[in-house]
Formats: structure tokens, C-alpha cells, sequence
């Protein structure tokens, strides 16, 4: 029963036993929790994204032995708990397109997994499976917070 419950949030609820794309339909989990947690301070956000991380860390890892000791495809609590942090602290992200190109950057970097992010799988058990992601939404985050500070000084010289 605890095994069967472990593998319900490891694979998003089932999302990630989507047939194609996987890691793109378990992420989307994150969408609504970062919505969520931008409507609270960002010390509250970051101590929650520390929270559910440190909790993915352990269902990752276990969910894994569920596979070989894979980091199976369908293993996406990673992906839903990592996200938040691409657009910590981002109120702009509460609009729609700010989300969206948060999401699709994050999927870009975390699909792609460019250096350094690939070498954090590397790390034994859960934490490689969710270093990666976590690497990824930060280098997403400052693309983001790039972005907006671009758009930003762009509008207020029009």
C-alpha cells in the first residue's frame, strides 16, 4: 500500500505514465503549485519549495528501486516539485505568458539537460534524480528574471 502510494506522487499522479512527453505532462503539476505559492511571501515560497524538494528527494529514490534503480521517465515528482523554483519570487509570472515561457524554458533545459545540469544525475539515489531539475529551474529562473528586467526597461522608455 505504501509502495502503490510512493509510486502515485513519484509519477505525478499518474502523469507521468503518459505515453509521450512524460517529464512535459508531470511538470505540469508544477504550474498550479507555482501559482500558488506566488500569492505568498517568498520566504514562505522558498521554504516550501524547500520542503516538498527534500520530500521528492526519498519518493524519487524510492520510486526508482520500483525500476531498477532508474531514473525511469515516468518518475516525475522531480519535475512538479522543482518547478516553483524557475519562477520564485517572479510576481509577473502570475500572468499567463510569464508562466507559460517559464514552463517552456524550464522544459527546454530540463529535456535538453545541457552542462552542468546532466552532471547532477550523476549523484547517487534520489538527490541526482532531483539535482537536475533543481539546476534547471534555477538557470531558468535567471532567464526569467532576465527577461522580465529586459521587458521591463523596454516599456518604461517607450
Amino acid at each position: 500500500m505504501l509502495e502503490t502510494f510512493n509510486l502515485w506522487l513519484a509519477t505525478g499522479f499518474g502523469l507521468g505514465l503518459a505515453p509521450i512527453a512524460p517529464g512535459t505532462f508531470g511538470s505540469l503539476l508544477g504550474v498550479p503549485l507555482a501559482w500558488w505559492l506566488l500569492g505568498r511571501p517568498t520566504s514562505h515560497q522558498a521554504a516550501i519549495i524547500a520542503v516538498l524538494i527534500a520530500i521528492a528527494i526519498p519518493v524519487c529514490h524510492v520510486a526508482s528501486l520500483h525500476f531498477a534503480g532508474l531514473d525511469h521517465g515516468s518518475i516525475v515528482a522531480d519535475e512538479y516539485v522543482a518547478f516553483p523554483l524557475a519562477v520564485i519570487g517572479l510576481q509577473a509570472a502570475r500572468h499567463p505568458l510569464v508562466m507559460a515561457l517559464a514552463f517552456g524554458v524550464y522544459r527546454f533545459f530540463d529535456a535538453l539537460k545541457p552542462p552542468p545540469i546532466h552532471l547532477a544525475e550523476a549523484v547517487p539515489g534520489g538527490l541526482g534524480i532531483v539535482l537536475d531539475d533543481v539546476i534547471a529551474a534555477l538557470i531558468t529562473w535567471f532567464i526569467v528574471a532576465a527577461a522580465l528586467g529586459l521587458w521591463q526597461r523596454r516599456a518604461s522608455t517607450i
